[in-house]
């Protein structure tokens, strides 16, 4: 029987999900995307229909391997990335989901984090994680108490996952989920990678409700064609495998609505004194886990939908790099993009966003200018936190998302950052390093050092300012950032 030749990867995100099939050298085959739909009920509420999701999983599936023309004997693994944080309860029964999806993006379990502010030590030092909306555990918590289902929940008859677990629990009928997932829910202990019952407890989640916490490459079954499914990033983590960053100081950073800064950091979880998340980076098979340290940032590309949008100054989200070469500078403007707060690193949900050093000399082409630096200086920001906390400077920018296609854009974190920014030939690095880590699993790729063979740059931009006045601006910055602080009385 001919050795299969190809892997597949579903990219299961926040607006769609894809299924990207790749080549033995990481070339992509085939792409197959559907969208589904962004439930808002109330203010600060957002939800999926994990029905829908699964539909549109199998839909797109089946879509790129026969759009590629292959067969599903042709597939050595397919590879799961997932959005992270989005909770999925459902029966273990029926397989139905019980409620919906809670997204990642969702607030409204703020009162619920607040009450839970004498615990914030706890989920720093075992789950690595500030006290926020944004992880999973909270909004377990919410649903079980808004739903009724807490009595089911400990009896195991209404289960939880992630969407990896969600699809897994799809696809093989394990309730699994992996160590980069897992480590996104304020339940798992980061050092021991086990469900801690002090964080349990306090969040108050039954624990027999919870999937089996798994490394992120191994085979945890196979599909109804037979297809070992072999792999489950959370798709930050995924990005960093695919971009592989496989040694401690190595760095990417995903542009897209948001942007997600990972750093390797090697074996040893580092717990951030300067408004970091720590989390797990990768776990291949039986070896030891590698962590990252993360910086999340909330408003970088849907800062410029905001412009096309809400502004009109643009028709195209491409016109902003042309916009900003219409001057040379800011004009002296900033703009700090904290829509619903500013993440990491200060973690301040009273936040609000504004544009500072106005005068009358400023035009629309000005504020371009200053929409595309306020991505770049959120971006030095997280940077410099990460090289206080892991004491590892860093040397390299390797990024990739949507945004990378602006030039511009890429040289200005060039010159914030001070180091060289680099854009991958493959731009899907996030599917690729789900395709990587189911293919390490099934022997597809021997080992690390096959899949950085596959790495290579397309494009590279290197500082093109002196120091004093990539300071100057920094300055600058750093007090308009001040001005949106304290702007919501809780």
């Amino acid at each position: 029987m001919p050795r299969p030749q190809y892997v597949a990867a579903i990219d299961q995100g926040t607006t769609s999900s894809r299924c990207i099939v790749f080549d033995e050298a990481g070339n992509i085959i085939s792409v197959a995307q559907r969208e589904h739909r962004q439930i808002f009920p109330k203010p600060g509420w957002v939800e999926h229909d994990a029905a829908e999701i699964w539909q549109a999983v199998q839909g797109v599936l089946a879509e790129a391997v026969s759009g590629a023309g292959i067969e599903d004997g042709q597939i050595a693994a397919l590879g799961i990335t997932n959005q992270r944080e989005t909770t999925v309860l459902w029966e273990r029964a029926t397989g139905r989901p019980v409620c919906p999806a809670i997204v990642w993006q969702d607030t409204r379990t703020d009162q619920l984090t607040r009450a839970l502010a004498e615990h914030e030590g706890l989920f720093k030092e075992k789950a690595g994680l500030p006290l926020t909306t944004y992880f999973s555990g909270p909004k377990i918590r919410w649903l079980l108490d808004a739903h009724g289902l807490r009595e089911r929940a400990e009896r195991g008859e209404v289960l939880f996952g992630t969407m990896d677990s969600w699809l897994l629990w799809n696809l093989t009928g394990r309730h699994v989920t992996d160590v980069t997932n897992a480590s996104r829910t304020m339940l798992m202990n980061i050092h021991t990678l086990a469900w801690d019952d002090e964080l349990l407890d306090a969040l108050g989640v039954p624990r027999a409700m919870l999937p089996e916490i798994r490394p992120s490459a191994e085979v945890y079954g196979r599909t109804v064609a037979g297809v070992p499914v072999a792999s489950a990033l959370g798709d930050q983590q995924a990005a960093l495998f695919g971009q592989t960053c496989f040694a401690p100081g190595e760095t990417k950073s995903t542009y897209g609505s948001g942007s997600f800064l990972l750093m390797n950091t090697g074996h040893e979880p580092v717990v951030s004194k300067h408004g970091l998340l720590t989390t797990v980076g990768y776990q291949i098979g039986a070896g030891p886990a590698t962590y990252a340290l993360e910086g999340a940032i909330a408003v970088t590309g849907s800062l410029v939908q905001w412009l096309r949008d809400n502004l009109g100054l643009i028709s195209s989200a491409a016109e902003i790099e042309t916009l900003a070469k219409t001057v040379d500078d800011n004009g002296g403007c900033y703009f700090v993009p904290a829509f619903s707060g500013l993440f990491a690193p200060h973690w301040r949900s009273d936040a609000r966003g504004v544009i500072a050093g106005l005068t009358g000399f400023v035009t629309k082409g000005h504020i371009a200018r200053a929409v595309l630096e306020a991505t770049a200086w959120q971006t030095r920001e997280v940077v410099d936190a990460m090289n206080a906390d892991s004491g590892l400077d860093l040397t390299t920018l390797r990024a990739d998302g949507g945004m990378t296609a602006n030039n511009l854009l890429m040289q200005t974190l060039a010159d914030v950052l001070a180091v060289p920014v680099i854009r991958p030939m493959v731009a899907e690095t996030t599917a690729l390093g789900a395709a990587y880590a189911a293919g390490l699993a099934t022997g597809y790729w021997p080992d690390l050092d096959s899949l950085r063979a596959n790495w290579h740059k397309a494009a590279e931009w290197r500082p093109a300012i002196d120091e004093a006045a990539r300071e100057h601006e920094y300055r600058n910055w750093k007090k308009a950032v001040a001005r949106t602080l304290d702007w919501v009385e809780q």
